[in-house]
């Protein structure tokens, strides 16, 4: 018991005699200040809104494009090889619409939920069969043009041309698609 008691006399009586002499250090830091999150834009958003709506619009000329006119768009940065491949039809058709005997709103509709659905189904490369306008008031392609301007302002189209001639030439286009996110 005798080694229990000299162990017990040389410990501490409390912690700020085990501790000793304290001094406080001086800070000179300043707390960063809690950041705030950014306001909402909302008058801007519903601007933006209103020009993709307007955008989105149906008025085009019809004598801009003719029946024989190629369809050919790419999104700024797309490889041109890319391109070239999709101009040549070297991709597999992964699916298909024919706007044959549509009205405009009923094509505008069609290809809208064509286009989520194929995105949504991870397909890739799609054809769109717009006609060339024969049977249509002046034989002029009305479907075509408005095809063309659908497609350039659906963020999911990476790029689109008109097809070759055995799978429906200027009467057609294929359509490529960015990958599902």
């Amino acid at each position: 018991m005798a080694g229990k008691d000299k162990a017990a006399s040389n410990e501490p009586a409390s912690f700020p005699d085990a501790v000793g002499e304290v001094r406080r250090l001086k800070q000179d830091r300043v707390a960063p200040p809690r950041k705030r999150r950014k306001p909402i834009p909302e008058q801007t958003l519903r601007d933006q809104r209103e020009v993709v709506s307007s955008l989105l619009s149906d008025n085009f000329e019809p004598a801009e494009i003719e029946t024989g006119d190629e369809l050919l768009y790419a999104r700024p940065g797309l490889q041109h090889n890319v391109l070239r491949k999709l101009r040549r039809g070297q991709y597999a058709i992964q699916g298909q619409l024919d706007l044959h005997g549509n009205t405009v709103v009923e094509a505008r509709e069609r290809v809208a939920a064509f286009l989520y659905d194929m995105q949504m189904q991870d397909k890739r490369c799609v054809r769109i069969i717009h006609g060339k306008g024969k049977s249509s008031e002046g034989k002029l392609p009305v479907l075509k043009g408005k095809v063309n301007a659908w497609l350039r302002q659906w963020d999911q189209v990476l790029a689109f041309c008109s097809a070759r001639p055995n799978d429906g030439g200027t009467g057609a286009v294929y359509v490529l698609l960015r990958r599902k996110l």
